[in-house]
């Protein structure tokens, strides 16, 4: 049976996180250098380990990148204490929970869902446990922004993830991406995944599409065109 493995992103793909992640790099940055963290530009698809050397770069760390696993190892100590305030201001984005459930009751089609994110997998499963949004989830068959600064390259470490536990080969559109960031589709494309774009981030869908998406969908809540849409079946919608 040829098996489909299902990337998620985490933010503004699943949920609003509200500042959370922020408030993280603002603690650990404080424990470690001083109050005074620099405003890393962007970070919507940018992975926490080229977030951090940015941050650490702009602060004039000497060599930042030498800083950036301590940094992140910190991140993991304190990300378990942001649980209250994950439940108390981070929103789920219409229809998350549905579709992951939706893919989970495909068993006969042999659907893998996991993560494919720029978060350190700490801060991950803070921002989705607390709020229900594991239950589908093999934590273990996805890939995390602690180990790369290019976000196409967790595309090769969550396939090869899956296929250690699933015995399965996830080449090509076997593997396929869920992202609300340019970043994101480029990481499919980059890898021959196949990329769905979901414009409730800050790009529109427009934008994911001119990108290259395969698919886009303004949101998650209509559950069956995103299966539609993850699944490749039937036109494509845009």
């Amino acid at each position: 049976m040829r098996r489909l493995l299902v990337l998620w992103d985490v933010d503004y793909t699943l949920i609003d996180s509200n500042g959370v992640g922020r408030e993280l790099y603002q603690t650990v940055f404080g424990e470690m250098f001083g109050p005074d963290m620099p405003q890393p530009g962007s970070m919507a698809g940018r992975t926490d380990r080229a977030i951090v050397a940015e941050v650490l770069t702009l602060a004039g760390v000497d060599n930042p990148r030498r800083h950036v696993d301590a940094f992140h190892r910190l991140m993991a100590a304190r990300a378990p204490a942001l649980a209250d305030r994950v439940v108390e201001r981070v929103r789920v984005l219409p229809g998350a929970a549905e579709a992951m459930a939706a893919l989970a009751r495909l068993d006969g089609l042999g659907v893998v869902q996991s993560l494919l994110t720029g978060n350190i997998r700490p801060l991950a499963e803070v921002k989705l446990g607390p709020l229900g949004l594991t239950e589908h989830l093999d934590l273990n068959a996805g890939a995390y922004g602690g180990t790369h600064e290019v976000r196409a390259e967790l595309v090769h470490e969550a396939r090869r993830n899956a296929s250690r536990a699933y015995r399965a080969d996830f080449g090509g559109d076997a593997t396929v991406i869920v992202g609300d960031t340019p970043l994101d589709v480029e990481a499919a494309l980059a890898t021959g995944a196949r990329a769905v774009g979901v414009a409730t981030g800050a790009f529109t869908v427009s934008e994911l599409a001119a990108a290259g998406a395969h698919a886009v969908l303004p949101d998650l809540a209509d559950t069956d065109l995103v299966v539609t849409a993850i699944l490749g079946t039937g036109a494509d919608a845009l």
